[in-house]
């Protein structure tokens, strides 16, 4: 007769084996009575989406120590927190960060809602990221459901649907298993066991506290589930990027409008991204085409963008974008696509030391 997946199985194992993250107040901490701060949970789902674990604990470090609490955050000026989150992509991900902070300690009085339904209400938070908060903070027994989730669930049930179309069926199969209690650190398990165990390519199925509960593994199809559709090619698109210099070590730059791809990120000045000529370079100078090109993918498309360079006196007056002084340029502030553009055009430009 098969075995069926016991949740405090995964529990007991989770128990001994759970991740030590940097937002995670761990079992026997939460056993002991420790609550987890809903604002850690918060940012670090949001940080979390679309992004890596690796990626995500030096940004998760640097935003708590720069903005403690969600009231600190809410305070913080637009400019600096996208220079903080410079890297991470995505970056309506950190518009959506500043209006939910600010939603929070206006409407709420600087205290996340405690449901679901509550957390819904709130900018940029969506039915996964409500699901996770209201569980993980508040022990609400929600159906919690990324990627790794997905993976997990697939195998555990022997799901072949390809994916998107299997999610309606993933999430009923999480739901069945989705305990009350503990639903904070069942949804939590769930998620390491996939990151640690259920990988994508070759599953530890012979360590799994579900190996005996395993449809996919009965089967001989877990490492080859979850099915995919498969992805359609992204599409190329090119572009022209002015990297300029004042004498006095400032740089030309502008911050692009808050809506669509890197809004509010300060960037180059340059061409939208398409089969558009050139346009007018942002301020009248002797341009030098560097032959480079900065190449970045996006979720939708790979992008190129070729560099030009020139070196301005003291009286140049820009078209397009500001001069920021030199000891105020931080190219860790710029959007990853955009640094790529700096590291190609420092080498071409006069005024850059050593």
């Amino acid at each position: 007769m098969h075995e069926t997946a016991d949740p405090q199985a995964l529990l007991a194992w989770y128990d001994g084996h759970a991740r030590d993250l940097p937002w995670r107040v761990g079992p026997q901490a939460r056993g002991a009575g420790t609550r987890p701060d809903p604002y850690r949970v918060w940012l670090s789902e949001v940080m979390l989406q679309q992004t890596t674990v690796a990626a995500v604990r030096g940004y998760f470090e640097r935003f708590t120590a720069l903005w403690p609490g969600v009231a600190d955050l809410a305070a913080a000026e637009d400019a600096q927190v996208m220079g903080e989150w410079a890297g991470l992509g995505y970056y309506a991900r950190a518009r959506n960060l500043l209006k939910c902070a600010r939603a929070v300690v206006a409407d709420h009085g600087g205290r996340f809602p405690d449901t679901r339904e509550g957390l819904l209400a709130l900018p940029g938070i969506g039915p996964y990221t409500a699901a996770a908060i209201a569980a993980i903070a508040f022990d609400r027994s929600r159906v919690v459901v990324d990627g790794n989730v997905e993976r997990v669930m697939a195998r555990l049930w022997d799901i072949r649907t390809p994916l998107p179309a299997a999610k309606p069926e993933l999430i009923a199969a999480a739901a069945k298993l989705t305990p009350r209690a503990r639903p904070g650190d069942y949804a939590q398990a769930v998620m390491d066991l996939g990151a640690t165990i259920c990988t994508p390519r070759a599953p530890a199925c012979g360590i799994c506290p579900w190996m005996h509960a395993c449809m996919g593994r009965a089967a001989g199809v877990a490492a080859d589930l979850p099915a995919r559709t498969p992805k359609k090619a992204k599409p190329l698109r090119m572009g022209h990027a002015y990297v300029a210099r004042r004498s006095d070590g400032a740089w030309l730059l502008e911050r692009r409008e808050a809506r669509g791809l890197l809004g509010g990120m300060l960037g180059w000045p340059g061409s939208d991204w398409g089969e558009a000529p050139a346009p007018a370079p942002p301020v009248q100078a002797k341009w030098r085409d560097t032959g480079a090109e900065a190449r970045h993918t996006f979720t939708h498309f790979h992008l190129r963008l070729r560099v030009h360079v020139a070196d301005l006196g003291p009286e140049a007056l820009p078209e397009r974008g500001d001069f920021l002084p030199a000891a105020a340029f931080r190219p860790s502030d710029l959007p990853t696509v955009m640094r790529k553009v700096f590291d190609l055009a420092r080498a071409h430009i006069d005024t850059v030391d050593g």
